[in-house]
This record gives C-alpha cells, sequence and structure tokens, in this order.
C-alpha cells in the first residue's frame, strides 16, 4: 500500500465572503468563470464533471465541456442514446462539478435537466468542425464495437457521402439545459477551514448560506 498521508498543500490564494458574493449564483458563477478564463495555468475552463445516476442506483462520473450558461442554467451536448442520455431519461437530475485547482476553487451544481430546443441543437452541431459532425454520426456512443477500425471504417465512408455537402444532425444528438436548484461554491483556505457558500433556490429566490468545511 502506498502512503499518501503526506501529499497535500496549503490552500491560501483568496477567500469567499458573504459581503463580497452576489445574491445571484449565475453571476457569481460568471465571475469565477472569467477569473479561470484569465488563468493562463487553465487549458480547458469549460470542462466539467457530469454525474447521473444509471438504473442499478449506482452514479457515473465523466467530463464534458461546458458549451453556454444562461440565466437559466448550464448547456452540454452529447448523444441522447449514450449512457448519460439514458440515465438523464430514467432520472432528470444530475450534478456538474468544476475543479480549478490553481485557483483552489471548486463549484457544485445540482440541477434538473431537460433537452434543449431543436434550433439550439441543430445550430451548435454546424458549427462544429465537420470532422466533429462526422464523428457525432460515426460513433454509437457507449454501445459496443468489435474494434477501433469499425469506427475508422465508417468514418472514411461518411467522409466520401458528405465530402461536398452538409453532414445532417443525427436526431439523437443535442443538448441539455442544466436548470440548477444548488449551487456550491468552493474556496480552499489554511488549516482545511474552507470557505463553502451554497445557494439553494427557494421558489424564485436562492438562500445563502454558509456550510463548515
Amino acid at each position: 500500500m502506498e502512503n499518501l498521508h503526506d501529499k497535500r498543500k496549503v490552500y491560501d490564494k483568496s477567500q469567499l465572503i458573504e459581503s463580497e458574493i452576489k445574491q445571484n449564483p449565475i453571476e457569481q458563477f460568471r465571475d469565477w468563470f472569467l477569473e479561470a478564463t484569465e488563468s493562463p495555468e487553465i487549458s480547458e475552463v469549460n470542462a466539467m464533471a457530469v454525474s447521473t445516476v444509471e438504473e442499478d442506483g449506482c452514479p457515473r462520473t465523466r467530463m464534458v465541456l461546458l458549451k453556454a450558461y444562461t440565466h437559466e442554467g448550464f448547456i452540454f451536448y452529447t448523444n441522447y442514446n449514450s449512457k448519460k442520455g439514458k440515465a438523464i431519461e430514467h432520472n432528470h437530475k444530475a450534478c456538474l462539478h468544476f475543479f480549478w485547482p490553481n485557483l483552489e476553487r471548486q463549484i457544485i451544481i445540482k440541477a434538473n435537466l431537460e433537452k434543449v430546443a431543436e434550433n439550439l441543437s441543430e445550430g451548435y452541431f454546424h458549427s462544429r468542425p465537420k470532422g466533429s459532425q462526422l464523428g457525432a454520426v460515426v460513433s454509437p456512443q457507449s454501445q459496443e464495437i468489435p474494434n477501433r477500425e469499425f469506427l475508422e471504417e465508417k468514418l472514411k465512408d461518411l467522409e466520401k457521402e458528405y465530402e461536398n455537402t452538409e453532414v445532417p444532425r443525427p436526431a439523437h444528438w443535442g443538448g441539455y439545459l442544466a436548470k440548477p436548484y444548488e449551487i456550491e461554491f468552493w474556496q480552499g483556505r489554511p488549516n482545511r477551514l474552507h470557505d463553502r457558500i451554497v445557494y439553494q433556490l427557494d421558489g424564485l429566490d436562492w438562500k445563502v448560506s454558509r456550510l463548515a468545511p
């Protein structure tokens, strides 16, 4: 057994106090997201973990890219027939998680998910590089396939088929809007007395409170 007891660091870069935060968590998210965007040490600021609960009751977590956020919530795109898509169809709740270690910050978002409008999925799909569009058509995401060559051969065939024409968006590919009902902002602090500020939706308003670390 490898002993990891001494693998620790001191968190002392910032603080999160009630007198300085926004009263709306989306605005607070925007402020932190912009700060993370300006940090040269973070290569994919919009990378987030999405956890869903599958039919066997076990959560599954994977990394996806946030593609937009609005006053309503957070948008990402995927194959609706994937494991995450089937889990969301079974249970509309999910947890999103951002971790920016260079800023000693994380954000945990509990949300209800719903599909975005077809025109939004259509617009985003055709804004992607053509190779990414073809990849979405080629891959039967989360399904068992015989080998890597299976995908590569399908891709070659589709590259020829759509060489001079637009790639149609598959009906099973599109976006989800994660509408938050709880958002926690975590800021690392010395002596493990971290700041944890949580926003909880209460009707149309957000209740703000501090959690013990």
